[in-house]
């Protein structure tokens, strides 16, 4: 049974190319750098004393600048390449850091929060451009499972000495580190990373032969619909993040260190698990099943919390159900949308796949808040869990037409 486990880590790591691996590590030192956003509303709350509704609008300007980025993201990567984005992505955000901690008064924030957004939103859908050019097709949802891998550890990472940095040598330094590890993972790029220019040259002139195949996203109604499926399953897991804290300190009674417990479970899982995970996974079924049965996985996990109140083990079973289904939905859900895409218009698709998250980022807070607020927690995991189910219905109805298509 061990040199069964063994090997099967050993396979899932297997045959992803040394790329793949550099591209890991930029994302890794990139986000382990990302430690101002964690504690953005502390910061302008305490530090710069807004008051709770400005720190939301300052927020909010973060949301729609992510949105704006990932759109402009995929437009520039069609035209002027993958590798240029990354690369000017990665420095102008660093630059930018440096630029946010000068700032004071509400209106400068607002405007240098939605640049930096902006600019630092830009380098997602060029990043998961990239790995098409850096994977194989057999391995590319292995290749987005190992670049979850790196976000996810660099992300345990990264509020984590962030808080410490804030309460030992104050905020400033949350900024100037984010600011370098932006300008380090440039250089890591530059240095080591090579754009596949003859690749991507022959993809294209074979594409350009075929103009079928070269469809805008937003003409693709196949695509459109699993955007809209896609975005509808990130509404609910967002609360993840943003109500769930909240309901499980208020309503269940755990402290700050049950609810970062709670939250670790999910990080340790994705690290030992979603490789293996996803190689056994895509031998078994098409990447569309996958999704649909992770996305149905995320529902049932927020049907179960109304229960948490009477069973205190009900948080670990729904921290458990929803990893599996993020485990499952998030990588295929790359490689789907990368496998629709013909390579003149990679970009654009992989731009729209990322909006679709980043408006789900703009809608979860506010919809969740107010939702718990007004009618209650309950009501709210019961909503947001039906949101799922319907999202479910709607990727198998979309996996049969497909299929008959």
């Amino acid at each position: 049974m061990f040199q069964q486990t063994l090997q099967l880590y050993k396979n899932s790591f297997s045959g992803l190319s040394r790329d793949i691996w550099l591209l890991a590590l930029v994302l890794f030192v990139n986000r382990a750098g990302a430690m101002v956003i964690p504690f953005m509303t502390v910061f302008l709350t305490t530090e710069r004393s807004f008051t709770l509704a400005q720190a939301g609008i300052v927020m909010s300007c973060f949301g729609i600048g992510s949105v704006l980025g990932s759109y402009l993201g995929g437009q520039l990567t069609d035209r002027i390449g993958y590798y240029k984005v990354q690369l000017w992505a990665l420095i102008g955000t660093g630059l930018v850091f440096f630029v946010l901690m000068q700032m004071q008064d509400f209106y400068s924030m607002c405007i240098t929060i939605f640049l930096l957004s902006t600019i630092a939103d830009s380098f997602r859908p060029a990043s998961h451009t990239s790995v098409a050019y850096y994977s194989t097709p057999e391995s590319l949802t292995r290749s987005y499972a190992l670049l979850r891998l790196a976000v996810n550890l660099g992300f345990a990472a990264g509020p984590a000495m962030g808080g410490l940095l804030a309460i030992s040598l104050g905020y400033d330094w949350l900024f100037v580190i984010d600011g370098i590890t932006c300008l380090v993972a440039a250089v890591i790029l530059w240095q080591f990373l090579t754009p596949r220019h003859k690749k991507m040259a022959e993809e294209q002139r074979v594409d350009k032969e075929n103009k079928r195949k070269s469809i805008s996203p937003y003409r693709d109604k196949y695509f459109l619909l699993f955007i809209l499926f896609i975005s509808l399953s990130a509404l609910t897991f967002m609360q993840f993040f943003t109500v769930l804290p909240v309901y499980l300190k208020q309503e269940v009674g755990f402290n700050e260190l049950q609810i970062g417990l709670v939250v670790t479970i999910n990080g340790i899982m994705i690290f030992i698990m979603e490789m293996p995970l996803v190689y056994a996974m895509e031998k078994q079924y098409s990447r569309l099943t996958n999704i649909t049965i992770g996305v149905l996985l995320t529902g049932i996990s927020f049907l179960l919390l109304p229960m948490a109140q009477q069973w205190i083990v009900v948080p670990i079973l729904f921290i458990v159900i929803l990893t599996f289904g993020e485990m499952l939905s998030m990588p295929f859900s790359s490689s789907f949308a990368m496998e629709r895409a013909s390579p003149l218009k990679r970009g654009e698709y992989m731009g729209l796949f990322s909006m679709g998250f980043s408006t789900s980022l703009i809608l979860a807070p506010t919809l969740g808040m107010q939702m718990a607020e007004h009618f209650g927690y309950n009501t709210l995991w019961l909503f947001v869990g039906g949101i799922s189910i319907v999202a479910t219905v709607g990727l198998v109805a979309l996996e049969k037409q497909m299929k008959r298509a």
